[in-house]
This record gives structure tokens, sequence and C-alpha cells, in this order.
């Protein structure tokens, strides 16, 4: 059986294991050689530059300074440092709100922990119904809520604290949103001018026979949109083009890494075989080789790009349409356009960076149908993954491998052998299986048609929680029973089996304790050591960097990640709101990981971590909405566990928490959430005035007519001409080309349309 001691032994191997990422990281953060590593957003900022260009030779690769060596951790308090209004203007409100979940985590689980340890834990350790039964428990399980007999009036204890910690949680959640809705209108209304403020997408535009695209939308936001109207720009299938370029990016490197080869040894020209992958074929000159492929590849893409300019069947039935103010651009973001719901769709434009082009490409129709195929595919990816789940909990479990294996009896009884199995390879193994997880969401997120980077981290973090509560703690909890307490269950009759699965539920913390220290202890100094990008960094600086903008981008800043951290947070929670009341001892498990995450992840935001897109904190209802969903499980399994213990006074009582719970959720949504969803009129109306009042000469067309323009078009080295500049010409009301008036059943008197 696991005991105390077993925790302890784990726990030091997980404690030595994050000691010494965060050693090794506090030593090579001050070599010169690794600096753009770790202050890689200081160098993208353009505000620091490489120690690598002055000093002494052994100094510009070595950090002879002994003096920061004895400062190792002096990252920690600096990371501390930055005010949090600082900070929003340095990494963004989505970076500062990111952080502010960490926090949360303390603000609910430091009073939780303080009296469930001041309250609970004596009420549960001086019993002793675990050690006069025959279930297979450990220490831990004697501070749980399955030390306490069948029947006890102590239960009421339990049910007093469940009631204390859905009030606090409730609490901190409602302050939070409140603060987090603050945040976000504040930073709406004093952020710079950008483009996506005046500017809409607008999705399934009606064929007509006798319009363009182009001119169709024009038409239309002239007539239903006079006042108001700017600027538009359609959006073309240029993905087929977007591979082009993006292929001969990659030629390009291996032409530049021969290139400097050959530089560094003038007397030989590099060579290869022109086969699959260089590993057969006629062997031919590296450089002419790839220098006639990039020629043949600029050729191809400026015949793509014509064919893509110059063909209507590239156009998209859709477009981004910006306006003269911020008003009159939440207006038409929020309002059904036609009397027919399925056409000419808006919804706010994503910023520039955020738009996700390959997507803009899909037919509006199609989505529907896509969204049913991903929906078919998770269900099944996510049930077969259970096999695989089941078998890494089978070794959470000492005496149920012996059982399943005598003959390694010996060997697993070995101390050291039976703590790591016990304390560390259940957490890892689960670990590796969870690796390949989060990209195979985002494909299927992708798929499914999400326009914006925002929206499919989002949606992908959905799907990887709603993966993590079914396969990890769900799945952990019962296929964990099964192999836990299978040789009871064959010897007991059918009416006591309930009662065992009821009291194996709080049994499961040790798994989960030696997986919080596994993912949160080690795997978070392990986030901040950046192996991985240091490594890469450094190989390809040493092969294919030959110049200052060579190196710049051989740096791999990376990014938050919210679509694998944020999920990794909410099992967090899940996991110490449902053993806040079961099993107490877990608390300071999760407790040591909002702290150390925290500090770790403020330093990578200040430092390291890339911003790719703002959204402004949308996905704090997210958030919300999924720790309202722990606590609510959480509740349901406490009433599920106390009505195996005859608990027939306190368990009904429980039933009001759930309902509490929900209408608190619906408060909040009502309260708070529009704010992340609808821009109000009245804060555009000021922003709109404000600007006005100081930029009364502001040219807005110019600062908005490429700004939604695909990439591959813009500031493209081969383009002999700008190809947007037809499509922005001053907007004047004019009369439509459409001879068939079934868009437009009403007399214009702009267009001198008539009525059929």
């Amino acid at each position: 059986m696991a005991t105390l001691g077993d925790i302890g032994v784990a726990a030091t191997i997980n404690i030595l294991s994050a000691f010494a990422f965060l050693l090794a990281f506090a030593i090579l953060r001050i070599q010169p050689v690794n600096d753009r590593v770790y202050f890689a957003k200081w160098y993208l900022k353009g505000l620091r530059s490489s120690p690598l260009r002055s000093g002494a030779l052994v100094s510009k690769f070595v950090n002879v300074d002994f003096r920061s060596y004895v400062r190792f951790l002096s990252w920690m308090p600096a990371a501390l440092q930055m005010p949090e209004p600082e900070l929003i203007d340095h990494a963004g409100l989505d970076s500062a709100v990111y952080l502010r979940i960490y926090l949360l985590g303390l603000k609910i689980f430091v009073p939780i922990a303080f009296l469930a340890f001041a309250v609970m834990v004596p009420v549960n350790w001086t019993n002793k119904t675990l050690k006069l039964s025959n279930l297979t428990y450990s220490n831990i399980d004697m501070l749980s809520i399955s030390n306490i007999p069948t029947g006890s009036h102590r239960f009421w204890t339990h049910l007093v604290m469940a009631y204390a910690f859905t009030f606090w949680t409730c609490y901190v959640l409602k302050r939070e949103y409140e603060i987090v809705a603050a945040m976000r209108l504040h930073f709406l209304a004093s952020e710079h001018r950008r483009p996506d403020q005046f500017t809409v997408l607008v999705r399934n535009v009606p064929p007509d026979p006798d319009e363009s695209v182009s001119e169709l939308v024009e038409h239309f936001f002239l007539v239903n949109h006079p006042e108001h109207y700017l600027t538009h720009q359609v959006v073309y299938n240029a993905n087929n083009l977007s591979q082009l370029v993006n292929e001969k990016k990659n030629v390009q490197n291996w032409l530049d890494f021969y290139q400097l080869k050959y530089s560094r040894n003038p007397s030989r020209r590099p060579s290869m075989k022109a086969g699959f992958l260089g590993l057969w074929g006629d062997r031919v000159d590296a450089i002419d080789f790839y220098t006639s492929k990039i020629d043949s590849l600029t050729t191809e893409i400026n015949l793509e790009r014509n064919k893509i300019l110059s063909n209507s069947k590239y156009v998209m039935p859709a477009a981004f349409v910006s306006f003269k103010t911020r008003w009159a651009a939440a207006v038409c973001a929020q309002t059904q356009q036609t009397r027919n719901p399925t056409v000419w769709l808006t919804e706010w434009a994503p910023e520039p960076r955020d738009v996700y082009w390959d997507n803009l490409a899909i037919p509006f129709v199609s989505l529907a149908i896509r969204r049913l195929i991903i929906a078919v595919a998770y269900f099944f990816l996510t049930f077969f993954f259970m096999i695989p789940i089941a078998f890494v909990q089978s070794l959470a479990n000492i005496e149920g491998i012996e059982k399943a294996a005598p003959f390694l009896k010996p060997i697993i009884e070995v101390k050291v052998i039976k703590s790591f199995i016990q304390g560390f390879l259940p957490g890892i193994a689960l670990k590796i299986f969870l690796i390949f997880l989060p990209d195979i969401l985002m494909l299927m997120s992708k798929f499914e048609g999400f326009v914006s980077l925002s929206s499919l981290e989002r949606r992908s973090a959905t799907r990887y929680y709603i993966f993590q509560f079914i396969n990890v703690f769900l799945g952990s909890i019962i296929t964990g029973t099964a192999f836990q307490q299978l040789d009871n269950f064959m010897h007991q009759s059918a009416n006591d089996i309930p009662k065992t699965i009821g009291v194996s539920i709080p049994m499961k913390a040790t798994f989960f304790i030696t997986y919080i220290m596994v993912d949160g202890w080690a795997g978070v100094a392990g986030e901040i050591l950046r192996l991985k990008p240091l490594v890469i960094y450094h190989l390809k600086n040493f092969f294919l960097v030959k110049t200052e903008k060579d190196r710049e981008e051989a740096m791999d800043p990376g990014t938050l990640g919210f679509n694998t951290g944020e999920p990794q947070i909410q099992l967090y929670f899940l996991l110490g709101l449902v053993y806040a009341v079961v099993t107490p001892f877990l608390l300071p498990f999760i407790i040591v990981f909002f702290a150390l995450a925290f500090v770790v992840y403020r330093h990578q935001i200040i430092n390291v971590y890339n911003q790719e897109y703002e959204s402004a904190a949308a996905f704090w209802p997210d958030v919300h909405g999924r720790i309202i969903t722990a606590l609510i499980v959480s509740q349901l399994l406490l009433m599920g566990l106390l009505s195996t213990k005859k608990a027939a006074q306190s368990t009904p009582l429980l039933i009001t928490l759930p309902i509490l719970t929900i209408w608190f959720h619906s408060f909040c949504k009502g309260r708070y959430e529009p704010a992340f969803i609808r821009y109000p009129l009245q804060e555009a109306m000021m922003k709109d005035t404000l600007e006005r009042a100081r930029e009364p000469n502001l040219n807005l067309k110019s600062f908005l007519q490429n700004a939604y323009f695909h990439p591959v078009f813009k500031g493209a080295e081969d383009s002999e001409s700008d190809p947007a500049a037809e499509e922005f010409e001053e907007p004047v009301l004019i009369p439509t080309k459409r001879k068939s008036l079934t868009n437009t059943p009403l007399p214009s008197k702009h267009s001198g349309s008539s009525s059929p």
C-alpha cells in the first residue's frame, strides 16, 4: 500500500527535478550565448542588443561575473516587479489576464486549504474505519472522508464545509469576473487605433449573375449603410499560392545553408543527391540546384498570383468591410442585415494578425457538415483513448501489479523502485500519452473552419478540457477503481459493490498527487528551461545563420499556448474542488503548482513569449464556465459518495448546492458576459468623438485599405503592382449593375433600381 513515506519520496524526486531545471535555467540564462533564447521578447521589440558584439572573446560566450551565479534566483523577484498596467502595455491584456487565472487558483484554494486542515483533517483522522476494513488503502486515505464510519454524524462537517467552499469560490469568481470585465472595457477604450475596431467580416454573400462579389458588397453597403461605409476587401482563395510561398521559403533556407557552407570552404563546391530527401538520385551541385528551383518557384508564384487576381472563381463569397467609425462597425457587426438570416452574415473581424487565412477559403455552407464530422471523430477519439488510460492507471498501485505479475514482487518491493513506480511513473506515462493530443485537437478545429487563431485556440481548449475531464479525471477514477478493487469485487455481494466504488473515489488521490507533482511542479520548471528551443537555436545558429537577420529568425520565442495551458490549469481547479472536501491532503500540492506556475509564466511572458494576437481577454467566460462546471461536478460526486455512507440526513441538503451554483452562473452570464461578446455603442461613440477631436484630419482610409489584404499579396518581393489598388477607390453612390433584383426587393433611392 502507498504510504506517506512513498509520497514523500515521490515528492522529493519531483522537487529535486524541478530544482534541477530551475538551477540549469538560472545558469544558462546568464550566458551571453543564450541571450536570444531567454530574452527573445526584448529582441523582438528591439529593446535589447546582443552581448556577443563586445568584450573579450571568452566573455562573449561565457559569463565570467561570478557574482551573477550567486544571485541565480534573482529572476524570481524580477518577474514579480513589473506592475500589471505596465505588463499590459508590454505583453497585452490576454497575457495579463491569463496570469490572473493562476492568482485565481491561489485566492480560492489557500483559504480553503487552511479551513480544511483546521477542521476536516482532524475529523477524518480520528477514526479507525479503514483499519477495520478489508479494503486496499493508503495512509493518505486515513486523512480523507473514507475514514469516516458509515452513518456517522461527522458527515455534517463535510456538508457544512461543502457549503463554505462553494460560497467562497463563487464570491471569488464573481469578484474576478467583475475585475476582468472592467479591465477589458478599459483596455478597449484606451488602446491605440486598430483596423479590427472599424471592420466587420461579411460571410455568405449571395451569388449574383450580374455583379462580381466586390461590386455586390460595395453596392449592398452603400445602400444599407450609406453614411458610414468606407471601403472593403474581398477574400481570395490563395491557399495554393500560400503553399508555394512557404515552399520557396524552405528552399531559400537550404540555399542559404549551402552558400554559407561554401563561403566557409571556397575550395569545394557543396553537392547533394537530387532524389527524395537527398537520399538517392544523381549527385548535383547543391547551390545551382536550389538556385534553379527558386527561379522556377518564383515564376510559378507569379503565374498563380496573376491567375488568382484575374479569375473570379478565386474570389470567395466573403469580404472585410470597413466603416468610418467604430460606432458604425459595432452596429453592423451586432445586427441582422437582411430578412434572410442565412445570408450577409456579419461578425467582428479578427485583428489582421489573428486571421487564419486558410479557413476563409472554406465555403460557408460546408461548415455545418464539417462540424458534424468533427463531432463524431472527437467522440471516438475520446472513447478509444480510455484503453491506454486504463493501462496507465494499473501502474498506479503496487499491489495491483503484484497480483497480476507475482514474479515481479521481489523487484518491485525494493524501496527505491517501489517509490519510483508509484510516485513518478504513472504521471509521466500519462503525460507522454497526452503530448500528441493538442496537435490533433488543433487540426480538428482548423477542419471545422474557424477563421481566427484566437477562436481556434479557444475551441481546442474546450475540447482539450472535455477530454481531460473524461479520460484523465473520470477515466482515472473509474478504471483505477476497477483495477484496484477487482479482487474485492469478486468476493463481495452485489449490494456491496456501490459502497466499494464510493469509497474508492477518494482513494485515487494518491495518483492525482503524483500527477500534480510530475505535470505541475517538474513540468512547469521544465517549461522555463526551454531545452528544445535552446538546442534548435544553437543548431540553426551554427549551420544556417550568416547575418543578424538570420539570427533573429532563428529565435523561437514561442507563445502562451492557451489551447493547452488553460485546460491544464482547469484540471487542477477540478481536482482541488473535488478533493477539497474528500481528501484535503491534496490541496497543498495544488497551491504549490499555482504559485510556481504564476512566477514562471510571468517571467516567460515578460521576457520570452511572443504575442500572436490580442483578443482583449475574450476567453474569460470560458475560464469562468469551466470552474463552475468543476464546482458542480465536485458537489455531485460528494452527493454520490455520501449516499454510499448512509448519510441520509445530510445528503438531501446537498441538492441545493448545484441549484445555487447554476443560478450563480446564470447571474454572472447575464451581468458580465455581454462585455466579452458585444461592444457597447456608448463606448464606441465616446472613442470616436475623442478621436475626431484629437485628430480632425485623420486619413482613416489609408490606415485601413491594406489591413486585410492576404499576406501572400502584401509586401511580396515579386509583385509587379499593387493588386489592391483597384479595390480601394473612394466609395460613391453608384447605380447597381444588377438586372435581377432578387437581393433588392425595395426601390433604392441611391441605386435607382425599382421594385420587381
